[in-house]
């Protein structure tokens, strides 16, 4: 039977109630299995109350008790075990002189490192709480090739010492669900199973709940124990959070001091000032996806005439200056200062892979917590929208997305944003497709206040009256609300022809916005002729290849595509396709748009294979980098219904129309011109099915909807004019077939 180690300096026991970390506990096993010929150093670390000391002490604890089994091949086994509290410089030089003092080899720190490097044993160091940054904890590790190491930290900048690393974070819902009944002394019922996993688990709302972190789940076993109320707990805690993760029940069921709270308030508190600020600010952000871009482009934000006055942007340009050169240039590097700073107290995770900074949800509520007042909220929201400020449409269709879990989370749905940011915000939305949330922001803003005061104080006709007014026209023109966009567009195209001229891009801009509503009413020889002028103008002034350019060329092809000049489209729009490949790449939105547009045109041109390759690509492009419900998403969805159609493969065009159907019909409504083209699209392949029934209860609403919107030669209402009539015929209802077939004869005439 092996000799059991020397346990130096009183190492606990394990709490009684730990569970699961296997994963992490067979890969220390392994590494320290590993016969390396050098010292092996492991280092767990991560946030305040996720069970690093409980992890290593419970693969301690199978170290001492059970050397001979194996886990993975593995046996791990030490001569001699010493506890080390790393909290500070006091309670390090304590721990290694009760070392010498128990060795009998001296009384001094250095006693014990030099008896350490000495021993060529399999020794284990277990350094805990290795927290303060400021400690160069190298000095403490013995100078040798030999022996063990374990550091316990909230830093992860730990790494550079450590041979093999695990991040102590959430635990698995299984294990988060046993380890709170059995702090709070229930039975492993299925009941008692399925309202722990509520509470336990990840709720991004007001009731935040305990988001599987080890140590608020034993806080909350320990007050269900208390009191019994397994089943009111969830409610109670939704209005009594920060009490109860701030209190320290008498029964426990470990040595661990601190709550919850507490113990993130110990970090926060060896915080510098900016840092804590800056915690605070993102704070009010959506917990994920916090990127250095936010503050580095708000940095350069620069004021207009109708730009909030410099007293409400005070304190958002205090905070950003801050993060600033001498010469007012941005400052990587003092940026990477304060988020380390952070980050060593692991209140903050940095995530290289994306270049993204994420806070725990418990940390990011806890954090809110601290401010007082609405100071830190204010100033979130004018970063925001300075950030946000300066962007092109181009570089705003790509941040916006990922701007908007964030806009959402500082608005709250209050549409009364201060500092006044809702033109900025409502362009976000825009370009990320949310268009009612558009519209509110920017009716609010144009219709009610910023228009107001902006026509008033700067004039009608000021640019950045158009800017909101124009702006407002295109989401019109993507609500379907074609006639109010027109009306908007001609006047903000009248002003800008005055004031700017003919050839300046605003003015061309606004040109191709007309023609592209004027497409989509089906006015197309005007929409050509704006499109052609807008174009030949840009080739000129910009270039061929300019962003601009190409955003006409694709309004053009579109057009044409209406027009059923499918070839002129195929053109543009392969040109189009190569350009933005090159220059922007497969995966940015503009380079989906033009496959989406290209695999159209190919299903016109009944080169269905290439529709539906190309289909499937930009299918599955917008579903993971847009989402299934973004209005590009649906519409894709519905072309590549339409290309199955014509192959006969009917089953899969309709579970994409059912679904593309619903999701327009929920973010888009009943009327709007694309849900109304989709279910023309659905009562065709109902048509194929031969379910006539089907198909006329929704090709009739669709038709009178269509009448009401569209003009009387716009191809989707002749398409839905056609469907109907078929439908018509194989129900036997042959006059009112007999009456489509001769409107649309008349058509063509």
């Amino acid at each position: 039977m092996p000799k059991v180690p020397q346990n130096i300096n009183n190492c606990p026991p394990i709490t009684r109630i730990f569970h699961g970390r296997q994963v992490i506990l067979q890969k220390m096993h392994q590494y320290f299995n590993q016969n390396t010929r050098k010292q092996d150093i492991f280092l767990l670390h991560g946030l305040g109350g996720a069970g690093k000391t409980q992890t290593a002490l419970k693969f301690i604890e199978e170290s001492v008790w059970l050397p001979q089994v194996k886990l993975n091949s593995c046996i791990t086994s030490f001569t001699d075990i010493f506890l080390i509290d790393t909290s500070t410089v006091t309670t390090i030089e304590t721990g290694f002189k009760n070392i010498a003092t128990i060795k009998g080899v001296g009384d001094s720190s250095q006693d014990a490192l030099q008896w350490l490097k000495s021993k060529p044993d399999e020794w284990l160091l277990f350094l805990d709480n290795a927290d303060d940054p400021k400690i160069d904890l190298n000095k403490y590790f013995p100078q040798c090739n030999h022996g063990n190491i374990i550091i316990t930290s909230r830093n992860p900048g730990l790494c550079v010492y450590a041979g093999s690393h695990s991040a102590i974070s959430d635990m698995e819902e299984s294990d988060a669900v046993d380890l709170l009944l059995r702090s709070a002394a229930h039975d492993s019922t299925d009941p008692n199973k399925a309202i722990a996993a509520e509470i336990v688990k990840v709720t991004f709302s007001v009731s935040q709940v305990l988001c599987y972190l080890p140590l608020a789940i034993v806080q909350a076993g320990a007050f269900i124990s208390k009191s019994g109320m397994l089943n009111g707990y969830f409610a109670l805690y939704a209005t009594n959070k920060a009490h109860l993760l701030s209190q320290k029940l008498a029964q426990s069921h470990d040595n661990y001091a601190w709550t919850v709270y507490t113990t993130w308030q110990i970090s926060f508190d060896q915080l510098s000032q900016q840092a804590k600020t800056f915690l605070q600010l993102c704070s009010f952000l959506h917990y994920q996806g916090i990127s250095e871009d936010i503050f580095r482009n708000a940095a350069g934000y620069k004021f207009g005439l109708s730009s909030p006055s410099k007293e409400e942007l005070q304190m958002p340009l205090d905070v950003l200056l801050q993060f600033s050169d001498p010469s007012g240039n941005w400052d990587p590097l003092c940026f990477m200062d304060v988020t380390s700073e952070i980050r060593a107290y692991s209140l903050i995770t940095f995530h290289p892979e994306q270049n993204l900074f994420s806070i725990h949800p418990l940390v990011h509520d806890w954090t809110r917590s601290t401010v007082s007042d609405g100071g830190h909220h204010r100033c979130m929201v004018a970063i925001a929208g300075m950030s946000l400020n300066g962007l092109s449409d181009t570089d705003i269709t790509v941040a916006g997305p990922q701007m908007l879990p964030h806009i959402d989370f500082l608005l709250n749905g209050n549409l009364n944003v201060v500092p006044d940011f809702r033109h900025e915000y409502g362009k976000a939305y825009l370009f990320a497709g949310q268009l009612e949330k558009a519209k509110q922001l920017l009716i609010a803003g144009l219709g009610r206040l910023v228009a107001q005061k902006r026509r008033d104080v700067l004039g009608e006709h000021h640019p950045d009256t158009l800017d909101s007014t124009g702006d407002l026209a295109f989401v019109f023109t993507q609500l379907g609300r074609l006639r109010e966009a027109e009306e908007l567009h001609v006047a903000v195209l009248k002003a800008r022809r005055h004031i700017l001229g003919e050839n300046h891009p605003e003015t061309l801009l606004t040109m191709s916005n007309l023609a592209l509503t004027y497409t989509r009413l089906g006015r197309l020889q005007e929409a050509e002729a704006l499109n052609l002028e807008v174009l030949e103008r840009q080739r000129k002034i910009l270039g061929h290849n300019h962003p601009a350019t190409l955003i006409s060329m694709a309004k053009l092809a579109f057009t044409y595509h209406h027009l059923g000049r499918f070839r002129e489209a195929e053109v543009l729009e392969v040109a189009v396709l190569q350009e933005r490949k090159s220059f922007l790449g497969e995966n940015h939105p503009h380079t989906m748009a033009a496959m989406s547009n290209l695999a159209l045109t190919y299903y016109k041109l009944e080169r269905l294979q290439e529709a539906e390759d190309l289909g499937i690509l930009v299918l599955e492009k917008y579903r993971s980098i847009q989402g299934d419900s973004h209005p590009n998403t649906l519409l894709t969805m519905g072309n590549l219904a339409m290309t199955y159609n014509k192959l006969g493969r009917l089953q899969e065009a309709e579970t994409l129309l059912l679904e593309a159907l619903k999701k327009q019909t929920d973010a888009l409504g009943n009327n709007h011109p694309d849900t109304l083209r989709t279910q023309s699209k659905f009562g065709s392949t109902l048509n194929k099915l031969e379910r006539w029934q089907e198909a006329e209860d929704l090709l009739v609403p669709a038709l009178e909807k269509q009448k009401h919107l569209l003009s009387v030669t716009h191809p989707h209402l002749i398409d839905t004019m056609q469907n109907l009539a078929v439908t018509y015929t194989k129900l036997g209802k042959l006059k009112e077939a007999e009456d489509l077939n001769e409107a649309l004869g008349r058509l063509e005439v």
